[in-house]
């Protein structure tokens, strides 16, 4: 019996990056492999030429819209897997259309990003970076940013129960912390299963030392955190976003900052980069970072769970990280 065909889109300039050797070793037991062989990734018109005689596909990060085009050009594609978080950009109502399965690695991707936002707690609660520049200009302890805080036992708010949200709570677990928790989507039941309590946005803006941001951005959780909210917020709340700019009311996060009440770190923000005028270039207690939160120079576990997805379709054994039509509507 003949394997099935799979494509991978992703362009050479990111194989390095995106694939790991044992993954496509363990692709090659049970497919045939079909490599995009430009050095960017696949623009429309690859699509339609190499996904021809393809069974399924892997794209990544700026591969084009798989659209009615490109799927009409495919009678064979019955699988996509996508090497990144969201499907979104690469996706078209005409896949499920036509039956074909999308999945994402995005567990994987969550799990980098969760990692970076602990860490992120950590500096942040300890005041490292304020008291490193305090330290760099002469003094020492005698700073208002002393004594440093710890995670232990901290009110921890968590927005958005997301992947990267409840891999993030499952690392507080080791760290004896109060986890509070805002997802409309989730149950008090759900929540404490997690080991979370769940209140209101204005109950968590009052009650946390540690705010972080796991939402998706969609036009119910634009601006989530409005200028009421952050002004409710406890003085030196710790606000930590790893997830998009968007969530939050930008002018009026600069406006509490420049009271000098909250001290921010943020992996994104909107627009990215802030522009070269933008406060958030100057402030002092605010932490701008290049959107770096998930993986970077390695990103190949990426692969390894996309290809072990590949393998359960083909064999008919259960799946794990598909995303339904549904689903749409609700992750970033």
């Amino acid at each position: 019996m003949a394997k099935p065909k799979v494509c991978i889109t992703i362009g050479q300039m990111y194989y390095s990056r995106m694939i790991s050797s044992a993954a496509m070793a363990d692709l090659a037991l049970f497919a045939e492999v079909i490599h995009h062989q430009g050095q960017k990734p696949a623009a429309k018109a690859d699509l339609i030429d190499l996904l021809a005689d393809a069974d399924a596909c892997i794209t990544s990060w700026e591969v084009a819209t798989l659209d009615e085009d490109v799927i009409a050009a495919a009678p064979k594609l019955k699988a996509l897997v996508h090497l990144g978080g969201s499907v979104k950009g690469i996706t078209s109502r005409a896949l499920w259309d036509k039956g074909i399965k999308v999945f994402s690695a995005r567990p994987a991707l969550a799990r980098d990003v969760a990692e970076t936002t602990l860490g992120l707690m950590i500096i942040g609660i300890k005041n490292i970076v304020p008291l490193a520049q305090h330290v760099r200009s002469g003094g020492w302890r005698d700073s208002p940013y002393w004594p440093p805080r710890e995670l232990h036992q901290t009110k921890v708010g968590i927005i958005g129960a997301s992947q990267v949200g409840r891999h993030v709570i499952q690392l507080l677990k080791g760290f004896d912390a109060d986890i509070l928790l805002y997802d409309p989507y989730v149950s008090q039941e759900e929540a404490s299963k997690l080991g979370t309590r769940k209140i209101t946005l204005e109950e968590m803006a009052r009650e946390a030392d540690i705010i972080s941001l796991h939402a998706p951005l969609l036009p119910g959780t634009r601006k989530i955190l409005n200028a009421e909210l952050l002004k409710m917020m406890k003085e030196n709340c710790i606000l930590i976003n790893t997830a998009r700019g968007g969530l939050i009311d930008e002018p009026a996060l600069v406006s509490e900052l420049q009271k000098g009440r909250l001290f921010a770190y943020l992996d994104v923000t909107e627009p990215e980069p802030p522009a070269s005028d933008s406060p958030l270039r100057s402030l002092k207690n605010v932490v701008v970072l290049p959107h770096l939160a998930g993986c970077i120079t390695d990103c190949s576990h990426l692969s390894v769970l996309a290809v072990e997805e590949l393998r359960r379709f083909f064999t008919g054994e259960p799946l794990i990280n598909e995303i339904t039509p549904k689903m749409m509507d609700t992750i970033g």
